[in-house]
Order: structure tokens, then sequence, then C-alpha cells
């Protein structure tokens, strides 16, 4: 008998059994952090799976079939001319304005690809980061200077951030730059012009699908916050045509698709989730079946699948346990964050920073949430410290990462962005403050 390994199991048994014995089921606040993580848990799967994470599921499976690795390494490779790597990721994170969870099939697309670590870091925080309906909200809602400070912050720390990791594991990029041999263009099936158009119409829903409202009744965000719909009912049907025309795909699977989409949308106008989800599931069925390119795009997006939404699950809930949803607590005593976010000292904008990155936002709520918190006495530096690690972390996207590029990457990169956001909010406090 293995004596070590029979310990190892008893202390694993006497741990569960102890954790159970002693779990405070029963004491109002555990109860509450338990039901907190529940109704997050809930909530994330009703408002984000089917419209933000599948399109991105999708669009990184397409991605890992359609672009050629030769395509990505000229753009966002190692041995890409960096200006324009860093300025394609930071420009294509910026027109996605996805959260922080949405962007990371993406990421993890890109990356292995053959993306330099890099650029990828550079798309993976201006994806989040750098909304430009959330910029415009904070400086009508929190100031013009935070929302200046906020968009000027988040450009630079896109770069910076990205910059930053390709200096610090310089030798593995090394290695990889040595090991990526120059690739010749790949025989193309088709035009760039037809994949280019068939991506728009898939990041096209993406966008639209998902399209926040705004404080403004009038405004141009607004208009199309109301016929949002029919944007995303206008590029799912593009989507559909350019699957038969370019893709070979027989049209008869596209109208069983889109004919039950269509009367669904009619019978159901106020709850066009029904709609999205019948045509979801039928693109999910045809290409699953189908033994050509459909059918590598769907494998390759269900194994973004597999690999990413357990952990942002899981992550959820421990998010949801530990802080709560908007306007809810979990364990921590929200008295304990506003406690912390008085002032502009270097502790109130690491634990603004800090309490942010660990903090799940969905795209825009973050506004809302700054404001009630300045309400209670937040200073603008911390503030501002917030706002630019928030979005573009939290605890579920730090579980996937890690998956991605390993713990040493994810640690770095988090202290990354926590530590630039507590010195740009401190120095933005001492002058603004």
């Amino acid at each position: 008998m293995n004596w070590k390994e029979e310990w190892k199991k008893f202390a694993l048994i006497a741990g569960v059994f102890l954790a159970s014995f002693y779990l405070p089921v029963g004491i109002p606040r555990f109860d509450k952090a338990v039901l907190e993580a529940m109704h997050l848990l809930k909530w994330y799967a009703q408002e984000h799976v089917l419209l933000c994470l599948v399109p991105a599921f999708f669009i990184a499976g397409a991605i890992g079939v359609f672009v050629s690795q030769a395509s990505v390494m000229k753009y966002l490779g190692a041995r890409a001319n960096k200006f324009l790597a860093y300025g394609v990721a930071a420009v294509s994170g910026t027109i996605l304005a996805v959260c922080s969870c949405t962007v990371l099939p993406l990421f993890a697309g890109i990356y292995r690809m053959g993306a330099g670590l890099g650029p990828a870091c550079a798309f993976l925080y201006s994806g989040p980061a750098i909304n430009i309906l959330a910029i415009a909200m904070t400086a009508r809602i929190l100031g013009m200077e935070l929302g200046i400070a906020r968009a000027v912050g988040a450009i630079a720390f896109s770069v910076i951030i990205g910059v930053a990791m390709q200096v610090i594991f310089r030798k593995e990029e090394d290695a990889k730059i040595a090991g990526q041999i120059e690739m010749p263009e790949p025989e193309v099936k088709r035009p760039l012009w037809q994949n280019a158009i068939y991506f728009a119409s898939m990041v096209g829903i993406l966008v639209f699908a998902n399209w926040g409202n705004s404080d403004n009744p009038h405004g141009i965000w607004n208009f199309i916050h109301h016929w949002k719909w029919q944007f995303t009912s206008f590029f799912a049907i593009s989507l559909g045509v350019i699957l038969i025309k370019f893709f070979d795909v027989k049209a008869w699977k596209i109208v069983a698709t889109g004919i039950p989409t269509i009367i669904l949308a009619l019978l159901f106008p106020g709850m066009p989730l029904i709609a999205f989800s019948a045509g979801t599931i039928g693109l999910s069925v045809f290409t699953s079946t189908d033994k050509g390119e459909s059918g590598e795009w769907f494998q390759a997006s269900w194994s973004f699948a597999k690999q990413i939404l357990p952990l942002l699950f899981f992550g959820v809930l421990v998010s949801g346990f530990l802080l709560g949803r908007v306007g809810e607590e979990g364990m921590i005593p929200s008295r304990w964050v506003s406690a912390a976010l008085g002032g502009n000292s270097l502790l109130s904008n690491f634990c603004a920073s800090f309490f942010g990155a660990f903090m799940y936002f969905a795209t825009l709520t973050e506004v809302p949430i700054v404001q009630g918190l300045i309400g209670s006495g937040m200073g603008k530096g911390p503030a501002l410290a917030l706002l630019l690690a928030g979005p573009a972390l939290s605890l579920p996207n730090m579980l996937v990462i890690r998956s991605i590029m390993g713990t040493k990457k994810t640690l770095v990169f988090v202290s990354l962005v926590i530590v630039m956001a507590t010195f740009c909010g401190m120095l933005f406090g001492r002058f603004w403050g």
C-alpha cells in the first residue's frame, strides 16, 4: 500500500467532511451570497450566452478555419510590423466593443493562429475597454474630464500592456519567431473580399444584437437601439446568402433554418431571443452535419465553447458569491468596498483597480455603478482606476485567459492592468480630483 497516496486521499476526504460539517448554512449573509451567485449565473445565461458568446464562438471558429495562419502572422504575428500589429489589434477590438467574456473566444482564435503575444494582449484589453458608447456615456454622466481620461487611458493601455507583455516574455517570443518560418501564401478558395463580408455579417450580428440603450432619447445610439433587431436580421439574412453563394451551403438548409426563425419572430415580436435561438440552433444543426468547410467551422466553434463555457460559468458563480450583483451584496459587504474607495490615496486607487478587475461588468453597466460610488464618496481618481480596470477584466475572464496562455502570463497581464490603472487614477486624482 502506498501510504503517501492514501494519506492524500484521507486528507481530501477529511477536508470535504469538515467543510460540510461547518458549512455556514442558515447564516443570512452566506445564504444571501449563495442566492446572489445563482441570480448572477441565471442573469448571465439569459443575457450573455446566446447573444454574446454564441456569435463570438462562431466568429472564433471561422478565424480558425477560414483565416490562414500566414495572414494572421502577417498582420499580428511576432514578425509583423509593430506599428501595424498594434494598430490592427487596437482598432479591431474597438470595433467589436464587447464585454470581458465575449472577447475571449476571439482572443483565443487569433492567439492560437500565431498572433504575437503583444498584439494579442492589446486586442484582449481593447475589446472590452475601448467602447465608444461607454466612453460617451462616461463623459455625459460622470463629466467630460473623466470621459476623455478614460478614452485616452484605454487606448494607451492597450498598446502599453501589449508592448510590456512582449518585452517581459521576449525570450519566449524570440523562440516563437525562430520557430515561425516564412509561410507561403496558401491557395485561397475565395477572394479576400468574400471572406471580409462573411466576417462583417457575423460581427454585425454580434454588435447589433447586443446594442445597448442610451439616456438620450433623440440620439443616434437610441435610434439604432430601437431598430437593433432589424439590423440584426439584415446581417443574419446576409450571412445566409453568403453561405449559399460563397461557401456552397445548400439553399434548402438556409431556408429550413430561416422559415422557423421568421415565424417565431412574427409570433413573439416582443421576445426576439426566441427567434434568435431558433436561428442559432438551425445554424448549428446544418453546420454540424456537414462534412465540408461548414462542418470544420462548427467543430472549431464547438471546441472553443467546450473550453471556455465551463470556466466562465464557474467564474460567474464565484464572482456572484463574493461580490453579488449590481445593487446587491455577496459575502463581501459593499460598505467595505465603498469605505476603501474614498479620497485619492494609493490604497483607494489600488482597491478600485483590484475590486474592478475581479467584478463582472456587463457592457455599459460600469457607468451607473461608478456614478453610485461617487455619490457615496468615491474619489475621481479611483473612479478612473475602476473604469480602466473593471470592464477589461473579471474573475471569469481571468480563468479563461489562464487556460489559453498559462498562469504566468495571466498573472503578469492582470497585474499590469491593475498597477497601471492604480497609478493612472492617482495621477488623474491629483490634478482633477
